[in-house]
């Protein structure tokens, strides 16, 4: 079942945790996040899942920043949040969605127990200019049903910032 946007607000500060809370842009069943000024790119065209690969800062200015389309951003919002004892998800607004903005490609569930910024991958199918501060997407909750283990020890856990890939971990850790 999906939380109701009274029902998250009545959660701040128990199960749910998302800072700074704005009670303004609470929704219907979800809550806006908002966009960091800070982006990182890959520094090459190539990309290698076992290697840690390279990334570069940019930052968005007040007076926007042209995005351009076949590659990828990674973003993050401006919000810390935690979860305990529901799955937090990630969707990107409509109104951005109407405007060729994906603001992610594949990673828009989050585990029971997640703490952290959420990295955005965003990717756009036109030159668009993007703003730091705008309500880009919203999280929404679903409960859990049985027993279960909170996300905890995990690669992206307490991250303090965007978090590139670092899936090359897994094959360090499979591969001895």
């Amino acid at each position: 079942m999906i939380l109701a946007g009274k029902e998250i607000e009545s959660r701040i500060g128990d199960d749910i945790v998302i800072e700074p809370f704005d009670k303004t842009r609470i929704n219907p069943n979800s809550y806006n996040l908002t966009l960091h000024n800070e982006l990182l790119v890959y520094k090459d065209s190539l990309l290698d899942m076992k290697e840690n690969n390279e990334v570069e800062q940019l930052i968005i200015p007040k007076e926007g920043l042209i995005l351009e389309p076949n590659r990828l951003y990674l973003g993050r919002t401006v919000e810390h949040t935690e979860t305990k004892n529901l799955v937090p998800m990630l969707e990107g607004r409509s109104s951005i969605g109407r405007l060729g903005l994906f603001v992610h490609v594949t990673a828009g569930f989050g585990d029971v127990g997640f703490k952290g910024f959420w990295t955005l991958e965003i990717f756009c199918v036109q030159p668009i200019k993007i703003y730091p501060n705008v309500e880009v997407c919203q999280i929404y909750y679903h409960t859990i049903e049985g027993d279960h283990e909170n996300y905890s020890g995990g690669k992206y856990q307490n991250n303090q910032g965007i978090q590139p890939s670092l899936l090359y971990r897994d094959f360090d850790i499979k591969n001895g």
